[in-house]
């Protein structure tokens, strides 16, 4: 219900009157056409008795070219004055919703999974209108079209009227919680084992090389299977639900038609209807049964407008840190020098019943050389999340120079460059991606930084040097070279700290080799953690950990672990491709 508030209910409030338009020109919509076939049974019946004269055939036979035109505009209207408004409710949704992630801007790769961004962006914002269009809106003028029924009916037979609210309320009230009931059960246990799918494909495909090397890839396989057997029962269970509640809601129309149509018969038998109105009350009931139907697929979207609400919601709770916070810290005297600490962390995901951290206790001097190995879902980007300030511990502390990363705000990245697996470069020149990182810096600076990345003599060789145009997303240049860039950027900026999250990924061996040897040649005194599955290179850091099911499960230097861990060795050898 707060979602609700917050989303739904004060633009319903702001645009009361295009909504209350749309509804009254839905409702004549309807009407219109319950008009056209009750005039079009009533001209049938009354052409069939061969009147004397045609004269007494106008006025139905104008009626139903009336009701048929108008029909036509008054759909024409609602759909111009709904789509107006609820157009005008996206365009506010999309700048409140750029207004949530604008300030986020650096913290978006940390805060949020891609999908569910682009999911937010793209897909969650289009279905708040079918909240209006597909559901408010049809459900509104399904209310009004059964009471004004069941209304209209019992002026001429109040006993019949009771008996036709019972059996239209089975479609306008029963099947749609029913649907809603069976929908949103099933639905959220769908998610839960897609969720769950997705994660164990996921570790599988990065952690490959431990099941090899564990012979335990059956155990893995048979669950996969098992989950993926139960999930697509679950699609076909929902899939055979919205068949049969359509079928099911079809005989119940033909079963209330064909009462209808008794009752008529009677009702001319007993004089309260004259004959040429039977096929009239028995035709109109087919627009009155088309308009209340689609109650009961408008109610089944619920679930998939809370969870839209839901993401959105989760954007707007992310707020960047206080002014104060910033100041206090701008405050501290700079310093290229940046000690962690990480004592005794803990960290659990609200959705999450494990931890997905625990009992991680780490120092890591300036200068230091850390690895983070393990496969994916065992902690890596958890801990890199908690280093700057994204996520705060549930126990434990991480402190930089004595301060939380949270004091930092987005000032976190003035200690801390990140350089990770699609650096994102824009369409400008290379200098200007290159200032990124500095927009102060001389152009002697700039020609120092990609002399340290070994690309000035590639650069220099291009028809226009630094000016040289890079396309969207760096296209202009090669992946390497794209990562080259990027550190250059990182370099200018000079930060204390650099984490490499996967930077080599893509990249032919030759080329991560040679772009390695680049990273550690021009980092040598900062402090580095660098985030991989690959373990090529190990031999140039100082303290390697590996991480499994958020625990440090090996720790030490290259060289210790070749000489006290199986696993490590066997690691090592089958990513050399020496197995």
């Amino acid at each position: 219900m707060k979602l609700l508030q917050t989303y739904i209910f004060p633009y319903i409030k702001q645009y009361k009157r295009l909504m209350i338009m749309t509804i009254i020109l839905g409702v004549l919509t309807v009407l219109a056409g319950s008009m056209l076939t009750f005039t079009s049974g009533y001209l049938i019946s009354r052409a069939s008795e061969m009147p004397a004269t045609i004269l007494l055939l106008y006025v139905p036979i104008v009626a139903v070219r009336t009701f048929g035109i108008s029909r036509a505009v008054t759909r024409y209207l609602e759909r111009l004055t709904g789509h107006n408004a609820v157009l005008k409710i996206l365009a506010e949704l999309r700048v409140k919703l750029y207004g949530m992630v604008e300030p986020q801007a650096l913290f978006i790769r940390s805060r949020f999974q891609t999908g569910d961004l682009l999911g937010t962006l793209a897909d969650d914002i289009e279905h708040l209108q079918d909240v209006y269009i597909r559901t408010i809106f049809p459900t509104v003028i399904a209310l009004f079209l059964f009471i004004f029924s069941i209304s209209s009916l019992a002026l001429f037979d109040w006993v019949f009227a009771i008996w036709m609210f019972f059996c239209l309320s089975i479609i306008v009230f029963v099947y749609p919680l029913i649907s809603l009931y069976q929908l949103k059960r099933r639905q959220v246990m769908l998610k839960e084992k897609k969720g769950r799918l997705y994660q164990a494909l996921t570790d599988a495909v990065f952690g490959l090389s431990d099941w090899v090397i564990s012979g335990q890839k059956e155990q893995f396989i048979q669950p996969f299977l098992s989950e993926r057997n139960e999930s697509q029962q679950l699609e076909r269970k929902l899939s055979d639900w919205n068949h049969s509640r359509t079928f099911q809601l079809q005989l119940i129309s033909g079963a209330i038609l064909i009462m209808v149509g008794i009752w008529a018969g009677n009702a001319a038998q007993e004089g309260v209807i004259m004959p040429t109105y039977i096929a009239a009350f028995t035709l109109v009931t087919l627009p009155i049964l088309e308009g209340l139907l689609p109650v009961s697929h408008a109610i089944k979207r619920i679930p998939t407008y809370q969870e839209s609400l839901q993401r959105i919601a989760k954007i707007e709770q992310f707020v960047p840190a206080s002014i104060e916070e910033i100041e206090k810290v701008e405050a501290m005297s700079f310093k290229h020098e940046a000690n962690i600490q990480i004592e005794d962390v803990f960290y659990r995901y609200e959705t999450e019943r494990e931890e997905a951290l625990q009992h991680i206790t780490l120092s890591i001097p300036q200068g230091e050389k850390i690895a983070l190995l393990g496969k994916s879902g065992a902690g890596k980007s958890t801990l890199l999340q908690l280093l700057l300030g994204v996520l705060t511990p549930t126990k434990g502390t991480i402190t930089i120079n004595g301060h939380s990363p949270q004091e930092f705000g987005e000032d976190i990245y003035e200690w801390m460059g990140v350089l990770n697996q699609k650096p994102y470069l824009f369409a400008t020149t290379v200098e200007n991606n290159i200032r990124l990182g500095n927009q102060e810096a001389s152009k002697d600076e700039i020609e120092h930084v990609i002399k340290q990345v070994k690309l000035d003599q590639y650069i220099h060789s291009l028809p226009e040097g630094l000016q040289t145009q890079m396309e969207e997303t760096g296209q202009r240049f090669s992946g390497g070279e794209r990562q080259r860039i990027a550190l250059a950027r990182i370099l200018l900026k000079n930060t204390p700290i650099v984490v490499l999250d996967e930077p080599t990924v893509g990249l032919d061996p030759q080329t991560e080799m040679t772009l390695l040897e680049t990273i550690f040649d021009v980092l040598k005194d900062k402090t580095v953690i660098w985030i991989t599955h690959h373990l090529a290179g190990m031999e140039k850091m100082n303290h390697i950990l590996f991480l499994d099911k958020g625990q440090i499960a090996m720790s030490g230097t290259h060289k210790e672990l070749m000489t006290t861990s199986e696993r490590y060795r066997q690691l090592y050898k089958l990513d050399r491709g020496e197995q």
